[in-house]
């Protein structure tokens, strides 16, 4: 596991543990909204006696139960959001944080030219064997050669898929519809875009600037960050712009930081020309 991979899987557990403290607190809410007699001092089932002196007493006790019912609920959603985003880390394809992005995106990009030459070695079987007369409904001799020649181009083109794909399609019969091919292509030229802007960055140096005393400007290649570096904590109306250009503060590199981008760079240059304007 590299030190990306640890980071989410960090993430996640932070996740996992804020939704253990909201069913927690569910739990107790829950708890809290408990009408029974021995809880309230009411008896269960027992309306409002209007004029009573137990009145004020019942009407508090209906409110704290009906406000504590809703802290549960509210706590139970939160934990399930939790839950649901702790699910989601690491799912979300590969990130260019990844220090080992590169040889997944390659070995990514390995996969789809694989599979672009499977469908297409299938589309050509397939052609080959309807025009023999081959169908979805055939058996004996001539299916299984069929099935034979078509798992030579993939083993998983097993006898049941080599069957699905005699089925007509809108009126043909093709293993592969050309929309699938083109989708995969696009796929295949945005992974290999993707790997030449990450070779490119990989080239380039970190470098810094100071933009006045007691501030610099970091492109962090390393961490593919773009960071504001400040001697101190800097003043609110500093970290009011640093926020409105979505820069975050992180504690663990020191510095208010946003994914290393072409955005983020014109983000910075606006952050850059606004604070030296608060300090001319």
């Amino acid at each position: 596991m590299n030190s990306y991979e640890e980071k989410q899987a960090a993430r996640k557990q932070r996740l996992l543990n804020a939704a253990d403290r909201q069913d927690a607190k569910a739990s107790a809410a829950f708890d809290d909204s408990d009408l029974r007699e021995e809880r309230s001092g009411i008896p269960l089932g027992q309306p409002i006696l209007v004029g009573h002196h137990s009145e004020g007493r019942h009407r508090r006790a209906l409110e704290r139960s009906h406000a504590a019912m809703e802290r549960g609920v509210e706590a139970s959603k939160r934990a399930d959001e939790l839950r649901t985003r702790a699910a989601g880390v690491g799912t979300g394809g590969i990130s260019s944080d990844d220090p080992d992005a590169l040889e997944k995106l390659r070995d990514k990009l390995a996969c789809q030219k694989l599979s672009q030459t499977n469908m297409k070695g299938a589309n050509r079987v397939v052609r080959k064997w309807h025009r023999k007369g081959v169908t979805h409904e055939t058996e004996g001799d001539q299916f299984a050669a069929y099935a034979a020649e078509l798992e030579t181009v993939a083993p998983h083109y097993n006898a049941a898929l080599a069957r699905e794909m005699l089925k007509p399609k809108y009126g043909r019969v093709v293993a592969f519809e050309s929309f699938e091919l083109t989708n995969l292509n696009a796929r295949i030229k945005a992974t290999e875009k993707r790997i030449a802007q990450l070779e490119r960055a990989a080239e380039v140096e970190t470098t810094e600037r100071e933009i006045f005393d007691g501030c610099k400007l970091v492109e962090n290649t390393k961490e593919n960050r773009l960071q504001f570096i400040f001697d101190g904590k800097p003043d609110p109306e500093v970290r009011a712009i640093l926020k409105s250009y979505a820069f975050k503060w992180a504690p663990t590199h020191g510095a208010w930081q946003r994914q290393l981008t072409n955005a983020a760079r014109f983000a910075g240059q606006q952050v850059e020309r606004k604070l030296k304007e608060l300090n001319t």
